[in-house]
């Protein structure tokens, strides 16, 4: 299977190093292919905004007017370890070599896009125009989505993001808010050995706050996370410092802000008792979505997943994608599994068969589109 054309790109490009923040040759490597198809391509200014190599890579392709228009999305960036990444076929199953994550998430859903592409072209099927979005730093909250020039979708009528794990046959029509959360709690420093009575522990008044929040599963619609602490010098130093970095998710804004207002009273009061203070840094990284199962974009997808007998799994993510600021932007936008596996560790793989499977869809939902809209 390995001469599969979608699967020969897969393995070409997992082979480009383009981690978060450092997509240059990737980004080279997309437009060229873009524009070997035709496409009008630009890369947007999204590199100066975020301190990156590479903005998002943008390709149009013009297309029939009794078409809808469509966006077709998927990130070129991916996390660590992901550089000097070597596939490895094992029967129907792409992995690492065993060192790195395999790339694809998302390289799955760029590779398939690229093949899309180039089935429509060479097979003459009619569509609708095509706006093919790139995105970078995807992997550090969506960074490159939301540098996007809101003009860049205007006048499109659905848009595909292809960039979920599961079987292809997942359709994601919600998907939660998030909220960064940013804590620097203080003390004050003094010597452990000879003056510690002097001295105020940020990390007793951090540990205290941590074991008394409501951290994981909160409820059916919501989970919070603190998943990183610094702090501290030396151990003959009582520590002054600690910084607290952790998330907060959930389907419903009233609890993503109940629950970020209990963390921070939770992390007052500890800071009261011994003494301390606190300064915060909260970003909204993005907004949740959901799409009723009747829209005409989840209609369309069920459609031709059933022509071409694809089991639908309607799901509701726990974590959010470049689809999330789409449809803020006002597109309504789905996420669609792409068969990657255990994902963001060194076992991640795909199913080839997956792969062409996922081709195949996409082009069926091109023909389809003009039934729908």
């Amino acid at each position: 299977m390995k001469n599969n054309r979608v699967i020969d790109l897969f393995l070409e490009l997992v082979q480009i190093d383009s981690i978060s923040l450092a997509e240059r040759e990737m980004a080279d490597r997309l437009s060229a292919e873009l524009k070997s198809l035709g496409g009008e391509v630009h890369e947007d200014n999204t590199a100066k905004k975020i301190g990156g190599q590479a903005g998002n890579i943008i390709g149009y392709f013009k297309g029939n007017d009794n078409y809808p228009a469509i966006l077709l999305s998927a990130h070129m960036d991916r996390v660590e370890p992901g550089r000097g990444i070597k596939p490895v076929i094992r029967g129907d199953y792409i992995y690492s070599s065993g060192n790195t994550v395999l790339g694809g998430d998302d390289l799955i859903g760029v590779s398939a896009i690229l093949e899309v592409i180039r089935v429509l072209k060479e097979r003459r099927i009619e569509h609708g125009d095509l706006k093919v979005v790139f995105s970078v730093a995807e992997e550090l909250g969506l960074l490159g989505a939301r540098q996007l020039d809101p003009v860049e979708i205007s006048g499109l009528d659905l848009g595909i993001v292809l960039d979920v794990d599961g079987d292809v046959g997942t359709i994601v029509y919600k998907a939660p808010a998030q909220l960064k959360f940013n804590a620097v709690i203080k003390g004050k420093s003094a010597h452990a050995g000879m003056h510690p009575e002097e001295g105020i522990n940020a990390i007793k008044i951090s540990s205290k706050a941590i074991s008394d929040i409501k951290l994981g599963q909160i409820d059916e619609e919501t989970t919070a996370n603190i998943g990183v602490i610094r702090g501290g010098k030396a151990i003959n130093i009582v520590p002054e410092i600690v910084e607290l970095e952790g998330e907060v998710r959930s389907h419903n804004d009233l609890k993503l802000e109940k629950q970020l207002k209990h963390m921070k009273e939770i992390i007052k009061q500890a800071v009261e008792k011994y003494g301390g203070s606190v300064k915060y840094n909260i970003e909204k990284l993005y907004p949740g979505f959901e799409l009723p199962l009747e829209s005409d974009i989840i209609r369309l997808i069920a459609y031709s997943m059933e022509g071409l007998k694809i089991p639908i799994i309607y799901m509701v993510s726990g974590g959010g994608s470049d689809a999330n600021i789409f449809n803020k932007l006002g597109l309504p936008t789905i996420n669609l599994g792409v068969g990657m596996e255990k994902v963001h560790t060194s076992n991640e793989t795909v199913c080839m068969h997956n792969m062409i499977k996922l081709v195949e869809l996409m082009i069926k939902v091109i023909k389809d589109s003009r039934g729908y809209y």
